[in-house]
């Protein structure tokens, strides 16, 4: 299960098993209502998994619901932005 924490204008959504962090996409809060997703990492254990792809999916469920906006620095969620239609409605450019 995807968990998601958010504290001083910082946020993580992430996956963890046994105590053990995962994976993580983070981003940084520059607006009440946008964020800027600036980084994603997965653990060789779960490579090939599609958890980055859960994460986002995570994110953009969590930004529909909060009317929240998102850009992104990360190469990841860049190239999945551009290549996926689905999720561009919370995609600010």
């Amino acid at each position: 299960m995807i968990k998601h924490e958010e504290a001083d204008n910082q946020g993580t959504f992430y996956f963890d098993r046994d105590g053990e962090r995962l994976a993580k996409m983070t981003y940084s809060r520059t607006t009440p209502t946008l964020v800027i997703i600036d980084h994603t990492e997965v653990s060789d254990v779960l490579k090939g998994q599609g958890m980055g792809r859960q994460l986002l999916d995570a994110l953009a469920t969590w930004a529909r619901e909060t009317g929240t906006k998102a850009m992104a620095t990360c190469p990841y969620a860049l190239a999945q932005f551009r290549k996926d239609e689905s999720i561009r409605d919370i995609f600010a450019g």
